[in-house]
Order: structure tokens, then C-alpha cells, then sequence
């Protein structure tokens, strides 16, 4: 019901400006008054006016208060009534709306009426007001802009724009963002016609206020002379425009942080459809969609469960901010899953229950578009579709299917209830004729999903078909992504559903776990059709000598299937492989090598990444784990998927030359038995090599006295714990080497896609932390380390680092890094106090929970404990933990460094000052606290 109050009365003129055309909806989320009481406010301005002064500064002055007062108690009553109803964001935005709606034509009638009285206009001077853009639409969020439109029948005259000026003033004073235009309809219809930022706000033009009459003639206008005879190419210009916004967000509807407002599946698209919708039928609602045939009513359900959500959370996004901000970082998701009221449960965050909602409501919307934008193109567009253009040749289909706007459909509507296989068969025939699937197509299935039953899941032909869409046509990841956004994969696959959409809250992940799960499998698809030879030698060559292709492609399907539990995701998915694997027709065989795979997936990225190959002992007790080359194998391509299936950048050199080595290294061990690694044969090999290359050295005089003496200077766990370079760096740095001299060699390690520092120093307690020290204070976050005592007590220390984009630092740098380094190591510089600035979490990073957890095991290698600190990362950490061992008299070997986003597994392998392991329960429980203590107090002062 709308009604309409007429505040001023009648006008006697037919020019005259009619102030008060709004109508008053009564589907806010407060009732209007209570927003802002008009009658009030304009006899409040009225009574102020009346007491100020003569000039128009003077009484702008007098009238900006009061409406700062009733902007400010509106947004506030308005704020309040949605913080109760959270939801509710369709009331909401409308009542913002209008809220602004009520102030500006306050506003436009203090101008008209007190400001520049024109009691005798003439043609010219007729001026309407018009809302425009999100203003037009009746839709803003609580920091939403004000985009107005002046509208004269001709060139403003001195009255108009001085009426506008004193506006835009009062406007400004409010702290309004007002984004305006004075313009004639004939200026309208001309920058319409040359710009579609212009044309597309003009679409949602609304009248606020002034002369009627000039409003209505702009929209028959732009109908009649514009949009009518342009459809086809603003629907080319929008679909463009969307490629592009999406590109610029990342291409990606899965994106960990997304922006609410222009991301792939956000308000934009959805907006986009109503632009197109207004455009072409000019409709007034979505809802009038439904009619012309665009959306069914289900579609037009999800349309506005979509939107609704959507707004919601940008709105929540203005009011926790204060500002328009529409990206939802991971901060803002916490609070944002806060204020809409979700809660913790089931194992899993308030936020990751929200974030799943929000990218199932993304997918919807990149559904419901698909839909709307192919209908439009069978209508209106000439040209070729766009997504046309991606398949120009594509085979004929088979029946029961058909081509039809060169994309796969039905013959007929009963397809599906005929023969629920074809609910299948027709990802199997898209992949096969190259096509995409149509909407219509698309609908029928949704509709039908319930077709698929248990007595469907275990039909030997519909198993046959699942499988064959990854294994048989090259391109696996087009059908299942296609299957989940729709929702088959989840109906042949009940127990995938729960994982559908669900977001991991932490900074290591960068989609959704159903979307990872994708990527992983779109990795082997790569890897098998030969793409990724150079960058995976290791991989390709597994593959191309054969491999249980069927047991491959399961494994990484489920290999994630248990996550968002209470109990561990690989435990529990090892579980409900045990039941999905049979029936998704795999021998007893295969079954239980999928289900061992699942359940180990971690297994060789964690020895690889948290443990020191170097160690024989690390790859024997792998080897023991995984039993045969075949596991191996395919342990080694799931772990590759699984890894580069994280996102972007995650794959990288180092983590290469890591799971390379320990392959090598455990196949040689499975094929030549357990003690042919042994330590002795590699310390002998790598005397071998460092005399090779020291004796070919140009200008180094290396007589074989100085070879002796060098070879004979370090212990056995020197010799297989570091490459041959840098043996030769060592040998070099320590010629000579006085016991008060400090010497530093930066050297970049393209394999490893890291720099590696090496010190050669006197030994002394103490004297590993402060080298992390050095490092963190020039801000070098360390991926490894190994330290070694010669016999004649000399520190040898090789660092593995990389700058804070993860990658090596460029020569300019390394000047600056090595002053820092030889300063702190001196003691010119205090590494605890000078880290204290910058040992800080970065607010966006505060919302994680890690839990801290650390370990000792004593079996792992055969002559260090090994300490495990599982907790969250910061820049000081490895200098806090490693000053802690120092002040507690632990000799540090080596440390291995394995980053996950904001969560950091430093591993030590350690003696105690005697060169005894830690086997007593006290003197490790005792150390456990010391290190948890030093955590705890890290923390508080990064919170300072």
C-alpha cells in the first residue's frame, strides 16, 4: 500500500514545483515517521529560517544542524531495527533510501521556498530532481553514495544554478557523498547513447521532486528514442562489462576474502540482471521477470533469497566499518557472521557457517545469470552469444539431446523422469560434443534431482558414467564443477554435500573445499596431458609409466571429504571412503588403496615440509609407512595435486626440491632396501664431491694438506645435511677465519626459490637465535636451517629465506640485509627490542584461532629430539622460540620451517648440553612450558 501526503498544498501554477510527490511505503524495517518525522522537520527548518538572517550562507547555517539531527537519529533507529532483524535487509536498504529520499527533497524545498523563492518561473526555469543509479533503485546501504540528476527543459538559467549550488552545499555539510549532473533530457539521451555508465544509471532513474512533467518526458524519452533500438548492444556492453569486473576481482567465485559488491556471484551481477531486465521489458521489480518468462518462480525465489543475503551483509559491512566497504577481508567476516547471528557448532566457526552461505548464495546468483543471459541472447543478440563464441565447432548430439543455441539440451521435458541416467549421460555428452549445457537444459535437471536415488547410485552403468567424466575425456574439472554448481555431484554423492561451498578460515587456503577439491583434479588433468612436463618431472614421469588412474582420481575426489568435523578430516574420511569407494564401483583392492591414500594424504607433504630429509632415519620410517613404490607413487601425484589445488603461488620451487628429494630418496630405500641410506655412504660421497670441487677452484690454492684438514674438520651430520655449494662456501669462509671475525655469504638458491645466508663464526651459546634475530629484523622469513660445531669449535649455519612475497631477494637488497645481519650478530643491535615494532599480527590476520601445540618425539631421528611448535605465525616468533632453547641450554641442530598462512610449524631436532636426546618426562614438560611461556608472551606484545 503506498500512500501520498501533499505537505505544501496545491500548486496554482502550471509551472509551479510540485515539493511533495513520494510516495510514503509502509515496508521499511521502522515505520517512516519514526525514520524522520517530514512535517517536524520542515516546520523545524521553517521556524529556523524565520529567526536567521537575510543572507543564503546565514540560513544554510541556521537549517544544517537539524538536518544532521534527523540524518543522524534515522540511520540510527533505522540501524537499530536492523541489528534486531538482521536478515532483513530488503526493509533495511529501502529505509535508507528512504531516509535520503526525505532529506534531499527537504533539502530541494528549502532551496525552492526560502533560499531562491521564484514565485513567477518561466519555461526555462522548471526543474526536476531524480534519483539515479543505487539512488534510483531504492535500494542503499547505510554509507551508500546519493547520485542525483538536475533535470531542466534547457541550458540552466542563474536561478537553477544557483538553487543547485545552495543544494549541493547543504548536501556536502550533511557529509553526504553526492555524486550529481545537471543536465537537459536532450543531454541525457546524447551522453546516454556515447556511455554506458551514464546509459546504466539512467535506467534506474526515479522521480524525487520539482516539475513532474520534465521527469516523465526523460523516461518516455530514453524508452522510445534509446533503449528500444539498442538492446542487443547494451546487453554485449553489460556482458562485457561483468567479464571484466570479474577478471579484476580475481575470476573467481570461490575467492577466501570476496567483495560483496563486484566480485563473481555479488550484488553487481544481480544488479546487472535487473539493468538488462528494466532495459529490455521494463520491468519495475525482478519479480515482473517471472512473467516474461525470464525466471520460473523457483528461480525468482532464489533471485531475492540472493539478493536479500547479499544486502544484508554489505549493510552489516557499513555499519561495522562506519565507511562503504565491501570487501569482506577476514576480519570483517567474523564480525559480520557475529552480527547475523550465527553461531559455532558442529565442530566448525559462526564464520564458516556464514561464509558457506555466502558462496552457496554466489553460486545461485551465477546460476540465476547463466539462466537470464542466455535467454536474452537467444532474443535479442544478433551476433553471435559470447559463450557462443567460445565452441564455434562442435559435434551433433545424440539423442535423447539436442543442440540448440550451440549449447546441449533435451528433445523433451520427460527425458529425465524416463531414464534418471540421463541425468548423467548429459555431462557425458557436453564433454563429448564440446557444448556447454543450456539453461533450459540446466532447470530440468535441477528439477529432477530427487531422480537420483540410491538404486541410481548403485547402477553399475550410472557408476561407469561418473567415472568416465574424469577419467576419459581430458577435462574432468568442466563436468564436475558444472555437477556441484548444479547440484548432481552432491546427489550422487550425498556425503559431498556438507563440504559444498564450505570455506576453511585460515590464510593458507584459497577456495572453498568442493572448489579445492576441483582444482586438485584439474592438476592431474594437466600433469596427464603433458602441460606441466618441465615444471613436474617427478609427476609426469610417474604417470607415464603407469599408474592406477581410477585409484588417482578417486583418492583426490574424497581425499577431503571429511573436513568441517570434530574428528580428523583424514581419519574420518578414510571412514566414508571405506563406504563410497565400493560403491562408486571400485574393487576391494582399489577401495582400500583410496582408502589408505585418503587417509595418509597429508603423510608426505608433512615429512617433506616439517621434517629433515637429510636424516636417513625420516626416509625410512616414511618408507615403512607407505610400503610400496605403487603407493609411493601415488602418494607422491595426490601430494603435487593436493599442494598446487591450494591456490595461487602455494607450489613453489622449494616445496619441489623438498617432495623430489624424499621421493628419490624412499623409492632408492623400497627398491634397495632400508639400510642402503645409510649415513656413513653419504658422508663419504660428499667428502668426495667438496674435493673435486675446491681442487678445480681457479686462484684457490687447496693443497691436499688444507683438503685433509677440512674434510676432517666437521662431524658426520655436517656432510648430509647441506649441498655440495655449500660445503664449498664453508670451506672457503672458515680459511682463515679469526675467533672474533664474523663471516656472511648471501647466495641465491633459484631451485629452491630462496636466498641462503650462511654464517662461519666462533662458537658460542646463544648463537643460532640471535642469527634469527638478525633475520627477522629485516623482515626475511626463514624456510629452513641447518647449524653446525666443527671439532675445532667453529659455528657453521646455512638459513634458507625469502622476502615477504616468498621469493628470493633481488641483489639490491642483499647490501642492506647483510649490514643488518653483521650488526645484530656484534651486538651494534639488540634483536628483542628493535623486533618490538614490527612483532606485530596485522589486524585482517587477528580473527584466526590457532591452536599452539608441541611435541617431542625421540624416535624420529637417531641422535636429536625433536621438537614440534605448531602455532600461530608472527615475525618474532623463531627468535623467541630459539632464544628460549638457547637460555635453557639446548644445542639446536637444525630447524625446519613449514608456513600455512598464519599458521607456522617450526620443527627442531636438538641435544641437550650433554649431546643426549631429551628422554626424561620432566626436564621435556619442563622445556614444553618454558616454550609455551615465551608463545603467550610473543603474543600479548603484538597485540601492543
Amino acid at each position: 500500500m503506498i500512500q501520498r501526503r501533499n505537505l505544501l498544498g496545491a500548486a496554482d501554477s502550471d509551472l509551479a514545483l510540485d515539493l511533495d510527490l513520494t510516495p510514503v511505503p509502509n515496508d521499511l524495517i521502522c515505520t517512516p515517521d519514526d525514520i524522520v518525522d517530514r512535517r517536524a522537520l520542515r516546520k523545524a527548518v521553517n521556524d529556523a529560517i524565520a529567526r536567521a538572517g537575510t543572507t543564503g550562507a546565514e540560513r544554510r547555517k541556521a537549517v544544517v544542524q537539524l538536518f544532521k539531527d534527523a540524518l543522524k537519529s534515522g540511520r540510527d533507529k533505522i540501524a537499530a531495527a536492523f541489528i534486531a532483524a538482521p536478515f532483513d535487509a530488503g526493509p533495511t536498504t529501502r529505509a535508507y533510501a528512504w531516509l535520503t529520499d526525505a532529506i534531499v527533497i527537504e533539502v530541494f524545498a528549502l532551496a525552492v521556498t526560502h533560499l531562491h523563492p521564484n514565485p513567477n518561473p518561466t519555461q526555462a526555469e522548471r526543474l526536476a530532481l531524480v534519483a539515479v543509479g543505487g539512488s534510483g533503485r531504492g535500494e542503499m546501504a547505510p554509507q551508500s553514495d546519493v547520485d542525483l540528476l538536475f533535470l531542466a527543459p534547457y541550458k540552466l538559467t542563474p536561478w537553477a544554478e544557483s538553487l543547485i549550488e545552495s543544494m549541493l552545499y547543504i548536501l556536502w555539510d550533511l557529509k553526504l557523498k553526492v555524486g550529481h549532473a545537471s543536465r537537459t533530457v536532450k543531454d541525457c539521451l546524447r551522453l546516454a547513447r556515447e556511455d554506458y555508465t551514464i546509459r546504466t544509471s539512467l535506467v534506474e532513474e526515479r522521480f524525487l521532486v520539482g516539475d513532474a512533467r520534465l521527469a516523465s518526458e526523460l523516461t518516455k524519452r530514453l524508452r522510445k528514442d534509446l533503449f528500444a533500438s539498442t538492446i542487443p548492444e547494451f546487453i554485449d556492453a553489460k556482458l562485457q562489462e561483468r567479464s571484466e569486473r570479474h577478471r579484476k576481482q580475481g575470476g573467481q567465485r570461490y575467492m577466501v576474502e570476496p567483495n560483496v559488491k563486484e566480485g563473481k556471484g555479488g550484488l553487481r551481477d544481480l544488479q546487472s540482471l535487473y539493468w538488462i531486465g528494466k532495459y529490455v521489458h521494463g520491468v519495475k521489480d525482478a519479480s515482473e521477470l517471472v512473467k516474461h518468462k525470464v525466471f520460473s518462480q523457483d528461480e525468482y525465489l532464489e533471485f531475492r533469497a540472493a539478493h536479500s543475503f547479499l544486502w544484508a551483509v554489505r549493510c552489516h559491512l557499513h555499519l561495522i566499518t562506519g565507511r562503504a566497504a565491501d570487501q569482506l577481508t577476514f576480519d570483517m567476516q567474523v564480525d559480520v557472521a557475529e552480527a547475523m547471528g550465527y553461531a559455532d557448532k558442529g565442530g566448525r566457526r559462526a564464520v564458516e557457517h556464514f561464509m558457506q552461505d555466502y558462496f552457496r548464495h554466489a553460486t545461485s546468483v551465477g546460476e540465476l545469470t547463466r539462466i537470464f543471459l542466455t535467454a536474452q541472447e537467444a532474443a535479442h543478440l544478433k551476433a553471435e552469444p559470447m559463450l557462443q563464441r567460445l565452441f564455434s565447432r562442435t559435434k551433433k548430439a545424440k539423442p535423447p539431446y539436442a543442440i540448440k543455441q550451440n549449447r546441449l539440451t533435451v528433445e523433451k521435458s520427460g527425458t529425465f523422469h524416463e531414464d534418471p541416467l540421463n541425468l548423467l549421460r548429459i555431462f557425458e555428452e557436453a564433454l563429448r560434443t564440446g557444448t556447454f549445457i543450456h539453461p533450459d537444459a540446466l532447470r530440468l535437471i535441477k528439477a529432477n534431482l530427487h531422480l537420483i536415488d540410491d538404486k541410481v547410485r548403485q547402477n553399475k552403468e550410472a557408476q561407469r558414467i561418473f567415472l568416465d567424466l574424469m577419467l576419459k575425456h581430458g577435462n574432468p574439472e568442466r563436468s564436475l564443477r558444472r555437477m556441484n554448481e548444479i547440484g548432481v555431484l552432491a546427489a550422487f554423492l550425498p556425503e559431498f554435500e556438507p563440504i559444498v561451498a564450505m570455506m576453511q578460515f585460515n590464510m593458507y587456503h584459497h577456495y572453498t573445499v568442493d572448489e579445492h577439491t576441483i582444482q586438485t583434479i584439474s592438476h592431474l588433468a594437466q600433469i596427464e596431458r603433458a602441460e606441466l612436463d618441465e615444471e613436474l618431472p617427478v609427476s609426469s614421469s610417474i604417470l607415464k609409466g603407469g599408474i592406477n588412474r581410477r585409484v588417482l582420481y578417486v583418492a583426490l575426489l574424497l581425499h577431503d571429504i571429511g573436513k568441517g568435523r570434530t574428528e580428523d578430516h583424514s581419519i574420518l574420511g578414510a571412514k566414508i571412503t571405506r563406504k563410497v569407494a565400493p560403491r562408486l564401483g571400485l574393487s576391494k583392492k582399489d577401495s582400500d588403496t583410496v582408502e589408505w591414500l585418503v587417509r595418509y594424504h597429508l603423510l608426505m607433504s608433512d615429512m617433506a615440509q616439517k621434517r629433515d630429509i637429510a636424516d636417513p632415519r625420516t626416509v625410512r620410517g616414511f618408507a615403512k609407512a607407505v610400503k610400496t613404490v605403487e603407493r609411493l607413487n601415488l602418494l607422491c601425484v595426490l601430494t603435487v595435486c593436493d599442494i598446487r589445488g591450494v591456490g595461487p603461488g602455494t607450489w613453489n620451487n622449494w616445496k619441489a626440491v623438498l617432495i623430489r628429494a624424499l621421493y628419490r630418496q624412499t623409492r632408492f630405500v623400497l627398491e634397495n632396501g632400508m639400510e642402503a641410506l645409510n649415513r656413513e655412504e653419504r658422508g663419504t660421497e660428499a667428502r668426495k664431491n667438496l674435493r673435486v670441487v675446491l681442487t678445480k677452484l681457479s686462484g684457490a690454492d687447496w693443497g691436499e694438506k688444507a683438503l685433509r684438514a677440512e674434510v676432517a674438520r666437521h662431524y658426520p651430520p655436517y656432510w648430509q645435511g647441506l649441498h655440495v655449494t655449500a660445503h664449498v662456501d664453508f670451506a672457503q669462509m672458515l680459511r682463515g677465519l679469526g675467533n672474533d671475525e664474523v663471516r656472511i655469504n648471501l647466495t641465491p638458491d633459484e631451485d629452491r626459490d630462496a636466498t641462503r645466508v650462511c654464517f662461519a663464526m666462533a662458537d658460542h651459546p646463544g648463537i643460532f637465535s640471535r642469527m634469527c634475530g638478525a633475520l627477522s629484523l629485516v623482515g626475511a622469513n626463514v624456510v629452513d636451517a641447518r647449524t653446525f660445531t666443527s671439532k675445532d669449535g667453529f659455528a657453521t649455519a646455512a638459513f634458507w629465506v625469502q622476502d615477504s612475497e616468498g621469493t628470493p631477494y633481488e641483489d639490491i637488497r642483499l647490501p642492506r640485509l647483510r649490514e643488518v645481519i653483521e650488526r645484530t650478530l656484534k651486538g651494534e643491535v639488540v634483536a628483542r627490542d628493535a623486533l618490538a615494532g614490527k612483532d606485530k599480527v596485522k589486524k585482517r590476520e587477528k580473527a584466526f584461532r590457532v591452536k599452539t601445540s608441541i611435541t617431542f618425539d625421540n624416535e624420529g631421528s637417531e641422535i636429536y629430539t625433536i621438537i614440534e611448535v605448531d602455532t600461530r605465525d608472527r615475525p618474532g616468533l623463531l627468535h623467541d622460540l630459539t632464544r628460549t632453547l638457547a637460555n635453557n641450554n639446548v644445542y639446536i641442530a637444525s630447524a625446519v620451517i613449514a608456513t600455512y598462512g598464519e599458521q607456522v610449524v617450526d620443527t627442531f631436532y636438538v641435544k641437550d648440553m650433554f649431546g643426549l636426546k631429551y628422554h626424561a618426562q620432566g626436564k621435556r614438560d619442563a622445556l614444553e612450558n618454558k616454550l609455551h611461556e615465551a608463545i603467550v608472551q610473543g603474543v600479548e606484545r603484538a597485540k601492543t
